[in-house]
């Protein structure tokens, strides 16, 4: 006992490295006391409600010689609990209250690990936590012990307690919580004491979602709280308060579409009628996220026309400005859309639709299908004036960091994310191949050919890129077209080095792999092409930058498994296999793509077996006498050898000999081949570390740590976050 009084003054002690030692000593005991003291008892209320362990009727010796102790550790835990991820206000060093700029992870780590320890204290005694807390509110309310640190650390203890209690004792608990936080911030005046109590009551409704569920009134109570925090012009109060309503929009959104017992309509009716209000005090970026939010309130609806008529009156004012913008173009014959208010419009307009369709997912269709025509026009119309600016300027690229051009470039931009969104969430693959793709091609494929390099969009092809893995081989009569359009140009922008256009550069090779992928015949239709896409491969896989070069190895092997299955399989042998055999050996050995060891073991495994097996019967080697070989073993065998002999001087020709044999034998097993492939690169002496060599089985490790954390913390009630949990959105 004295020890552990002991060690609790010391976690008093104002030095955070002490503070942590402490900590991990106290998480340790409150595990290992609730998996050896806590017994599981069934749920009072219903199988799919977690219910938290309870303490068996007679706690044991043990627990009761620790109580003391526990007492004083969740009032140290409450009055130093660490500042959670979700609060951006935070006091700065001159004592003012400010946004947070900056994450600071060391703070979000000890705040995991104490809301751990708070959880296990919580299950170990609930009312004496409670207690705890609703004393420690008490004495801020009759502001005995008034203070901005002491609120913030006692409101996120109670926020980091979600789930850790039976449904009944959070109700009980968090009822007197949100009615007194309420009371707190009409009772206290200052700006800053506001932006305090406000922080702290949306970080703690935003923890409990399961509550604001079950209870109607305190869930539009909260919400129409979170509506005045948005007029609230304290620097990060209004960020708060839009990240907090989309929060309990995704967890709470059944229930705003629904007709409440004693209301006159549905919250949502409501809400859409006073849009425009709730907003008026919002930046760009808060709209964004305010609109996200009710359109997943909108996709909670199942009725379709009941949910597009709530679209579109969530979409009135966006479209009524887009409308207003398009009419005075014609008017003035395009000039009004050079005006830099105009382009901002337009892309807080574009923005909104994006965020809206992540939200609504399929039903968004209804909103685009308004616009999409004239997407297209103004997308187009942008890019014309790019284009002419850029001509005016006789083809400087330094035009291309003006202020306009830069607008310009961002509505375009704007212009492709949301089509590539409205594509990654359709579900009618169908109605986006004969109504959406055809007029998109020509304003969006021909303005990046007649653009500059410097001009053209990455995004155009990270768009065709979503759309061939979203429409699969249904794009294979288009991609010709796609190809002509932007594999030649692209490429010439970035084979001059390795470090220009580095989203391009990612983009293509990542829309080359969804070609190869979906699309495989369409690449066999030219052979000039052909050669151009193998050279471009390797180009990829040579590549220092770790994304791009493991995007060449995946499309390398996936176009090997093709070609295997294909016709051409002996052609495709005959002309490139020396080649290819060559340079993934070379970057094999090179020690700069050490991480892609993998996927380059499982490229050579595949180009033996193809030798080894007798899949090729074309002869590889030079028909023109040159060369006396007998099979494609034999001569494969000797080639290497001849490569290695010339590459690796400090082995003899029977070490040599010997793996190159291992080679094939092993060819057709996996792991033996990855082994193998190791033993030769220590004995090349070529990898000074070979940590990454073993990389895959580490990851492997990892993930299945972090397995058995998560499955760990889910048996445990309150241990994940309520925002990670898989409890159902939607439930009543």
């Amino acid at each position: 006992q004295a020890a552990l009084s002991l060690i609790v003054s010391i976690s008093h002690v104002d030095d955070q490295e002490t503070f942590k030692i402490c900590l991990e000593y106290w998480n340790g005991l409150t595990s290992d006391l609730y998996h050896t003291e806590c017994q599981f008892q069934p749920p009072p209320q219903s199988p799919l409600v977690l219910a938290p362990a309870a303490l068996s009727p007679a706690a044991s010796p043990r627990l009761q010689l620790y109580a003391p102790i526990l007492t004083k550790l969740r009032q140290l835990m409450v009055s130093r609990m660490a500042k959670p991820e979700e609060v951006l206000i935070v006091e700065d060093e001159n004592g003012e209250i400010v946004r947070e700029t900056m994450k600071d992870s060391d703070a979000i780590t000890l705040y995991k690990t104490m809301r751990e320890t708070l959880v296990y204290l919580t299950h170990l005694n609930y009312d004496d936590t409670e207690n705890i807390m609703l004393d420690k509110l008490q004495y801020q309310v009759d502001g005995s012990q008034w203070s901005w640190h002491n609120l913030n650390t006692l409101c996120w203890a109670i926020g980091s307690i979600s789930g850790a209690m039976s449904e009944e004792d959070e109700k009980r608990f968090l009822v007197t919580v949100i009615k007194d936080l309420l009371g707190l911030c009409e009772m206290k005046r200052g700006k800053d004491n506001k932006a305090v109590v406000a922080s702290n009551i949306m970080y703690v409704v935003g923890q409990y979602p399961r509550f604001l569920r079950a209870h109607w009134k305190f869930l539009k109570t909260v919400v129409n709280k979170l509506f005045e925090f948005m007029h609230e012009l304290h620097p990060g109060v209004q960020d708060m308060a839009c990240d907090t309503f989309l929060k309990i929009s995704q967890k709470c959104r059944r229930k705003f579409v629904i007709l409440q017992v004693g209301e006159a309509m549905p919250f949502i009716d409501e809400l859409t009628l006073n849009l425009r209000s709730v907003i008026s005090d919002l930046e760009p970026g808060q709209v964004h996220v305010f609109y996200e939010a009710v359109g997943y309130m909108v996709a909670a609806q199942s009725d379709a026309p009941t949910r597009d008529a709530l679209l579109m009156k969530l979409m009135e004012w966006p479209n009524q400005m887009w409308v207003d913008i398009l009419a005075q173009a014609k008017q003035t014959n395009g000039e009004n859309l050079k005006s830099p208010d105009v382009m901002k419009r337009l892309q807080t307009i574009v923005r909104t639709n994006e965020r809206v369709a992540v939200a609504l997912g399929h039903p968004y269709t209804v909103q685009l299908g308004h616009i999409y025509v004239d997407l297209l026009n103004v997308y187009k119309a942008y890019s014309e004036l790019i284009n002419s600016t850029i001509a005016a300027a006789a083809a400087n690229t330094h035009v291309m960091h003006t202020s306009g051009v830069r607008a310009m470039r961002a509505v375009k931009k704007e212009t492709l994310r949301l089509l590539d969104t409205f594509i990654e969430k359709s579900e009618d693959a169908d109605l986006v191949l004969t109504k959406f793709v055809p007029p998109m091609l020509d304003p969006v494929l021909g303005d990046y050919v007649r653009s500059i390099p410097a001009a053209r969009d990455p995004e155009v092809l990270s768009l065709f890129c979503c759309l061939i893995n979203k429409l699969q081989s249904a794009m294979t009569a288009e991609v010709p077209r796609v190809f002509e359009a932007v594999f030649k140009s692209t490429l010439d922008m970035i084979t001059k080095n390795f470090e220009d256009f580095p989203e391009h550069r990612s983009n293509l090779f990542n829309l080359l792999r969804a070609i190869n992928h979906h699309c495989f015949p369409a690449l066999l239709q030219g052979a000039d092409n052909f050669t151009l896409i193998i050279e471009s491969i390797k180009w990829a896989f040579k590549h220092t930058e770790r994304t791009v070069a493991e995007t060449g190895l995946h499309t390398l092997l996936e176009l090997l498994q093709n070609v295997q299955a294909s016709t051409v399989m002996n052609a495709f042998y005959v002309q490139y296999y020396l080649g290819l055999l060559q340079d993934v050996f070379a970057v094999l050995t090179d020690t700069l793509h050490k991480p892609g060891f993998k996927l380059q073991a499982m490229i050579l495994a595949h180009l033996f077996v193809a030798v080894e097996s007798g899949a090729i019967t074309s002869p590889l080697w030079p028909q023109d006498g040159s060369v006396a070989a007998t099979s494609n073993g034999q001569y494969v065998r000797e080639l290497l050898l001849q490569m290695f002999t010339t590459s690796f001087p400090n082995l003899t020709a029977a070490q040599l000999q010997s793996t190159i044999a291992g080679m094939f034998e092993r060819c057709k097993d996996q792991s033996a081949f990855k082994q193998h492939l190791r033993d030769f690169l220590v004995q090349v002496k070529e990898f000074g570390d070979s940590t990454d060599l073993f990389a895959e089985e580490r990851q492997q490790e990892l993930e299945t740590k972090a397995k058995e954390v998560r499955t760990r913390q889910e048996q445990i009630p309150g241990l994940l976050n309520p925002h990670q949990r898989n409890d159902d959105m939607t439930m009543d």
